[in-house]
């Protein structure tokens, strides 16, 4: 196989594309950097298209090295024949590979081994190819003997005899690839999931009826939607249901009895008829039914990693609430409220605790405490945590907003941030490394704080399967998840850029070209010699070499330090270019810290010539541009930003046909979950989403959106809202 050609023919990229991609992938370059810094090289392939091209080249040669290992074995034995060589290397999937090597493949002790050591497998060949000379009977019998050393081996009688020759047939065809691949096909269009309650103690332990719809359930198996093969596979997993895939056997016992009946011929006919449901039955059936189980288990797992990734992509993309002294409100009853506020750099400036919840209700004390931090501080919006007691927090928060009001006092907003991961983060070693002298409660609270003011840089600490936005994350092989997780990080990381004297270890670990030992050596770096003046000092930090640092520069941003353009994503190898288009302009860098040039674009003319003029590509000259426009602009601006609000909705408020503004927290195959401000997202299903047909909610919303809801419906006892966006 042509790996290259193959990339390009399954992602619809050209061969040229696939060729440099592959190339600049093995000499060690990261996804992002190819991507923004090699378009000339890739013909602009995204870090989508990149990432799945990655990860079809390793599945390709993973494909190839089993290939070898396979014809390998084979010849071994000394059974690989032209025919079966030519199979095995045009295979372009596992499962065909595995098929082709089943008949070579050690087995543990069958019975069909059983049989061939006593010496039946001339029978059975003869049997299968219907040739016993017309007395099935006598030619049994040739075989009857005894073996003295090993009676296991002898064979009794001619029933006996045929019995072990009819364990051949069946394993033979069994091994068959062509039969299987053929059955597994006519099973992944024509099988159906069926489930069923397990027994009485199941739907005991299903006290709240979760999987009550699935007690006697079935659904067409090429139909069954991903969420649901993994539902069904959680249930079966907790001992609840019982999962079976129901096969069409008559069809496949038809289609395998034309295959291996050639001659109407009434004794060895039904001998190989018996053969044939045995081997269905015995060997291939449950062996497909885990194929067939496992591959939609895979896909379904594949569909939702792709939909936790746009929801986390989307999460990690809101944009900054920049620029404001922000409260952070860490919601409790009994151990109190705990407080942060944090000022628009992102530091603490003071903390504290109030009892306004029960068991204590002490509110006037709190709204006392709230105002002295709010009036010091000059604090601009509360960022509340919808956790426990953030119901009975909002309404303290509410009360106190209309009490300034109404005395003349500060102007406030409050937003309610989903709080999902901040506990994880409160009590983990980097939570403490962070704020050593805080507690728990305070470091929860910052972290309010700080996710309201930058998503992406508080969220890249936290672990990504407790942000709330995915579905049975914990049910998937959780070494792909991490990883196909932390490649969405790094391209959000990537793409917003990164502030090298400000950000963290844990948000510079996400930088292209930079682990984790070098994320804290660059922290250390500049805890002992101060703001990094220029990117080039990046070189003085440890383990971060040359390759480290083409890899990594274009992504951080220096603001305020000796080279202008240090502040851009512009790559220090384009310095020159950028520079020489300057002064063809008129201008020089200095251009850059009085907001850039707004004209730069008509003024530069036809970019394919000047961009040959320059000696680089039109798409890196093209993007110099762009952030010679806007200087360190951030692409997040372009997100709609979170509502701020000043007064509480409770459940019991909600009417049917009210219409609200919600954002979007949870995106599903179903459909979206909506925080309408109610402490409980409301769902609308995604038949309501558009008054078209759509194939996904992500067609219509992304996670962070702003929407408009109507209610249809209120369950107030099992706390459920249903909305709509049509």
């Amino acid at each position: 196989m042509n790996i290259i050609e193959q990339l390009a023919k399954d992602l619809q990229i050209r061969t040229d594309q696939a060729q440099a991609a592959v190339g600049l992938i093995d000499e060690g370059n990261t996804i992002p950097f190819i991507s923004r810094y090699r378009k000339e090289a890739t013909g602009s392939l995204n870090d989508e298209v990149l990432r799945a091209l990655d990860e079809r080249l390793k599945y390709l040669r993973n494909l190839e090295e089993r290939k070898n290992a396979v014809l390998s074995s084979i010849e071994e034995q000394g059974k690989l024949t032209p025919e079966l060589r030519q199979a095995i290397e045009t295979a372009d999937r596992l499962v065909t590979v595995e098929d082709l090597y089943r008949p070579f493949r050690p087995k543990r002790r069958t019975r069909a081994m059983a049989a061939v050591e006593k010496g039946l497998r001339p029978l059975a060949d003869a049997i299968l190819r219907q040739d016993c000379g017309g007395d099935l009977a006598a030619l049994a019998a040739s075989f009857v003997h005894e073996d003295s050393e090993d009676p296991q081996r002898s064979v009794t009688s001619a029933e006996d005899a045929v019995r072990g020759a009819s364990d051949i047939i069946a394993e033979d065809i069994s091994d068959t690839a062509s039969y299987r691949e053929a059955i597994r096909k006519v099973c992944a269009r024509m099988g159906v999931i069926r489930t069923a309650l397990k027994n009485e103690a199941a739907k005991e332990k299903d006290a709240k009826g979760v999987y009550e719809v699935y007690y006697d359930y079935a659904e067409s198996c090429g139909k069954v939607p991903g969420h649901r093969i993994l539902a069904l596979n959680r249930g079966e997993a907790e001992g609840i249901l019982n999962v079976n895939l129901e096969m069409p056997e008559e069809n496949i016992l038809s289609a395998l009895r034309r295959a291996v009946i050639r001659k109407e011929e009434a004794q060895t006919s039904a001998v190989l008829a018996a053969a044939v449901e045995d081997s269905f039955r015995r060997l291939i059936a449950p062996s497909v039914e885990r194929e067939l189980r496992s591959e939609l288990t895979e896909r379904a797992e594949e569909g939702a990693m792709k939909m936790f990734g746009k929801n986390l992509e989307q999460l990690l993309m809101q944009p900054p609430v920049a620029g404001m002294t922000v409260l952070g409100w860490d919601p409790a009853f009994r151990t109190g409220c705990k407080l942060a506020v944090v000022d628009p750099t992102g530091k603490v400036l003071d903390t504290a605790v109030i009892y306004p919840t029960a068991p204590h209700n002490r509110v006037e004390e709190a709204k006392q405490t709230l105002r002295k931090l709010i009036d010091r501080y000059r604090v601009d919006v509360i960022s509340l945590g919808n956790g426990t007691a953030s119901r009975e927090s909002e309404q303290v928060i509410c009360g106190l907003i209309r009490e300034m009001e109404q005395s003349g006092g500060r102007h406030l907003k409050y937003v309610i941030v989903n709080e999902a991961g901040a506990s994880v983060y409160s009590a983990s070693e980097l939570g403490a490394k962070e704020f050593p002298h805080f507690d728990v409660g305070q470091r929860s609270s910052a972290s309010m704080a700080r996710r309201l003011q930058d998503p992406l840089s508080e969220l890249v600490k936290m672990d990504p399967k407790s942000m709330g936005v995915g579905q049975y994350q914990h049910d998937m092989d959780q070494k792909k998840l991490a990883g196909s997780l932390a490649a969405v990080i790094e391209d959000c990381v990537n793409k917003v850029g990164v502030d090298l004297n400000t950000a963290s270890a844990s948000l510079l670990s996400y930088v292209s070209g930079i682990s984790r030992t070098v994320a804290a050596n660059i922290v250390d770096y500049r805890d002992e010699n101060g703001s990094f003046k220029n990117r080039r000092e990046l070189l003085k930090v440890a383990k971060l070499g040359p390759k480290a640092f083409e890899q990594c520069a274009g992504f951080l941003r220096i603001r305020g330090g000796t080279e202008p353009l240090d502040q851009t994503a512009v790559h220090p190898e384009s310095y020159p270019a950028a520079r020489e288009l300057l002064a063809r302009l008129g201008t020089d860098t200095s251009a850059l810290s009085q907001g850039g040039l707004k004209d730069i674009r008509s003024r530069a003319g036809n970019t394919g010539k000047l961009a040959a003029e320059l000696g680089i590509g039109e798409p890196t000259l093209k993007d110099i541009i762009s952030e010679l426009e806007k200087p360190g602009r951030d692409p997040r601006d372009e997100m709609p930003r979170p509502i701020l609000k000043s007064d509480v909705l409770s459940m019991e408020d909600l009417k049917e046909g009210m219409r609200l503004k919600g954002t979007v927290r949870n995106i599903v195959d179903f459909g979206a979950f909506v925080d309408i401000g109610v402490h409980q997202d409301g769902l609308v299903h995604i038949s309501r989403m558009s008054a078209k047909y759509i194939k996904s909610p992500l067609e219509v919303v992304s996670v962070g959106d702003i929407v408009d809801v109507t209610v249809l419906g209120v369950d107030l006892r099992k706390q459920r809202i249903s909305l709509s966006m049509v």
